[in-house]
């Protein structure tokens, strides 16, 4: 099955009780046994719940991955995967990634003796002298969090397997309709689902997706463990999401490419973030290794905080708002917002400043979009 159907059919077979032909929202707690020492597939709904497996069969299939494990939000599927380390253990990471990540790495499992290097990951030179014996994995988010670069994904997996480390990848911004790491050497491929994935902003959610059934029973057992799972309601929400992922990506491309072309020569634009364009540094890797190029673009404003305060003020189709992905468009003042948590100097050498907005846009028409950033900047 190709994608559009895969996330409208995969793992939501008609309900065997009514035939229901969308996947019921199983609001239990608890499944009744029918006798002691047997087996059967749902005993308790923090260890599964029929719509949680649903909603993993779909997005793992997206991935053309076999095994899917859903969390609580995307922090918490990034926590079931660094679970695997233990103090001692180091991690190659990017310098450029989303804030809540790196606030998870230095605050959270730093202090707990697992190091990290914090790296150029497009620099594969410096990836290759930054592994030692303690090393157990790399990590890569790609298009990045907010200034969109791109990182090579089959060339970092090589470099990955050839040294016998891990290779993640966190696929939010692309999706699976973009971009599928494990295609490209990728080991795990993790996701905020709260962002395209659900698409409609009203639920947090997070998905670990695997081939190694090794991974996929240590993380599950994490997952059964620490118990950070969605409830049922969320899980068919998400679900829901799930099944106009394609045409919702399609339209989400289209106005991205709409803006980013609005936005290229405009006298009050400094900067430009798009791999769609030629002219971005990795375009080029960016269409080897995906079929488009997402619903974001970020921009320089000429001029500093005045100059974006004033522009956010006049927006009126566009919020301001965190997060992403959403069919409503919104636009993020990084520096202050997502990357809070970055060290000054870390947002000095990356370019995230003062200046620095990232639009996600929405599926309305791109006409509207286009008039208010327009209106909004003059």
């Amino acid at each position: 099955m190709k994608f559009a159907t895969k996330a409208i059919v995969t793992g939501q077979e008609p309900d065997p009780a009514t035939h229901s032909a969308i996947t019921p929202i199983y609001q239990t707690s608890t499944f009744v046994r029918e006798d002691i020492g047997i087996p059967q597939p749902y005993e308790y709904s923090r260890i599964s719940n029929p719509t949680r497996t649903a909603l993993e069969k779909c997005v793992a299939s997206l991935e053309d991955g076999l095994f899917g494990l859903s969390f609580s939000s995307g922090i918490a599927a990034e926590h079931a995967i660094v679970s695997m380390l233990r103090p001692g253990d180091h991690v190659i990471a990017p310098e450029d990634m989303y804030g809540g990540t790196y606030r998870l790495f230095t605050q959270v499992l730093e202090p707990m003796n697992v190091e990290f290097t914090f790296i150029d990951a497009a620099d594969f030179d410096e990836i290759k002298a930054a592994i030692k014996p303690s090393t157990k994995m790399i990590w890569l988010e790609t298009p990045t969090n907010p200034l969109l670069k791109i990182f090579d994904i089959k060339t970092i997996s090589e470099i990955a397997h050839k040294n016998n480390l891990l290779l993640v990848v966190d696929n939010t911004f692309a999706t699976p309709y973009f971009q599928q790491p494990l295609k490209h050497g990728a080991d795990i491929v993790v996701h905020s689902t709260t962002k395209y994935i659900n698409g409609h902003s009203d639920v947090i959610g997070g998905m670990v997706v695997v081939n190694d059934e090794k991974l996929y029973n240590f993380i599950g057992m994490y997952q059964k463990s620490i118990g950070a799972i969605p409830g049922p309601f969320d899980a068919w929400l998400t679900l829901r999401g799930v099944r106009t992922l394609a045409i919702r990506m399609r339209q989400h491309e289209e106005n991205a490419w709409a803006v980013a072309r609005f936005l290229k020569n405009h006298p009050k634009v400094e900067e430009l973030f798009f791999p769609g364009f030629e002219e971005h540094p990795k375009h080029h890797i960016a269409r080897q290794q995906m079929t488009g190029f997402g619903g974001l673009v970020s921009f320089k404003i000429k001029g500093g905080y005045t100059e974006a305060k004033a522009f956010f003020d006049k927006l009126q189709i566009f919020h301001l708002a965190d997060s992403l992905g959403g069919v409503e468009s919104l636009v993020n003042y990084s520096t202050q917002m997502t990357h809070s948590s970055f060290p000054l100097e870390l947002k000095k050498k990356l370019g995230i400043s003062d200046n620095l907005i990232r639009i996600s846009t929405g599926i309305e028409d791109a006409e509207d979009l286009v008039d208010d950033l327009k209106q909004a900047l003059e």
